[in-house]
This record gives structure tokens, sequence and C-alpha cells, in this order.
């Protein structure tokens, strides 16, 4: 492999792995501080997980996000969609970092439902995006939408059961 090449698939590595990386670390400083006092005080919804789910299933779907990503960018820049596709992921993982702050560090569950359906809506674009680009990018990102479902369900829950 030349230089340049290495050089490029690591680029493409870091830019993959560090923003999800940075926005696993600042939603979990933003989530850990509230778990024990604030939401463990509230009423959940049924079928709510023990808190010990919620880590693990974080880590596969960010795993399957850097994956998507990673092989976004592998695509040649000029690639029709390629561009949109990327910003598009881009904007739904600040979302998601965003939720972790709307929801515990604001303890606002109202204000999470606000950034979590703005997230769901970005996660469908990117997905979609994603398919005319690279159908196991968007494939990889299926499952975190289904996750993202379901904490809806979760929060709307906790919004509904607290208000």
């Amino acid at each position: 492999m030349t230089r340049s090449l290495r050089t490029d698939a690591l680029l493409r590595t870091a830019i993959a792995v560090v923003p999800v990386a940075i926005v696993s670390i600042l939603g979990g400083f933003a989530t850990a501080p509230n778990i024990p006092g604030w939401y463990a005080g509230l009423t959940k919804p049924a079928g709510t997980p023990p808190n010990g789910v919620f880590g693990p299933v974080w880590t596969a779907l960010y795993v399957m996000m850097i994956v998507s990503v990673w092989r976004l960018l592998g695509h040649p820049p000029e690639t029709p969609g390629r561009r949109a596709a990327v910003m598009a992921f881009f904007v739904q993982l600040a979302l998601n970092c965003l939720w972790s702050f709307a929801f515990f560090a604001a303890r606002s569950p109202a204000l999470g439902l606000v950034v979590i359906l703005a997230l769901i809506a970005a996660l469908i674009a990117t997905i979609r995006l994603a398919w005319n680009v690279d159908r196991i990018a968007a494939g990889l990102l299926v499952p975190y939408l289904a996750w993202v479902s379901y904490a809806t369900y979760l929060n709307l829950g906790v919004f509904w059961l607290n208000a």
C-alpha cells in the first residue's frame, strides 16, 4: 500500500470513528450522573429494560454506525449522493448527542421528545440517502432506527407518566 493510500485509509477511519466516539462519550457524561437520582425516580412505561441493557445495545449500534459511515466514505467523493448521505449521517449523529443532553442533562422528557422525533426524521433521511450509495451502509442503520423508535416510545411514556 502506498503512503497516500495508507493516509487515505487512516483518515477515512478517523472520520468514521472519532465523531461517533465523541458522541458516545459526551452522551455518557450527560446521562450517567442522572441515572441514580433523577431517572431512577421516574415512573417508566411498560417494557422499559433494565439499565444494564442500554450500554451493550448502544455499543453495538455505535459500531454499526461507524461501519456504515466508513463504507459511505469509501466511495469516491464524486459518487452521486455520497456527500448528501454523509452529511445526513452527521446531522443525525448530532441529534443523537443532543438527545442525551435534552432528556438527561436538562432532565426534560418533553425536550427529549422533540429532539428524538427530529432524530427519527434525520435517521430515515440518512437511510434513504445511504441506500442510493451503499445498501449495506443503509442496512447497518436499520437496527439503530428500530432502537431509536423504541426509545421514542420510552421517552413518550416517561413524559406522559411524569407530567
